[in-house]
């Protein structure tokens, strides 16, 4: 008989700053790592922009 042992999986979407990415994926790193199948993965992609709708802030201000 096949056994599939399934791993739970969380999805986490982070948007911050430019110059704020490095710190951030260490410290998910850190968190996250036990050297064990998985650890999961980080995928970084630029965000062309970000309005705060009650505001109507953009960009920086919008995500501060």
């Amino acid at each position: 008989m096949y056994k599939v042992d399934l791993l739970t999986k969380a999805r986490v979407e982070v948007i911050v700053k430019d110059g704020e990415c490095d710190g951030i994926i260490k410290a998910i790193t850190a968190v996250a790592h036990t050297g064990k199948i998985g650890d999961g993965k980080i995928f970084i992609h630029p965000v062309d922009d970000a309005v705060r709708i009650r505001t109507a802030e953009r960009g920086d201000a919008a995500i501060g």
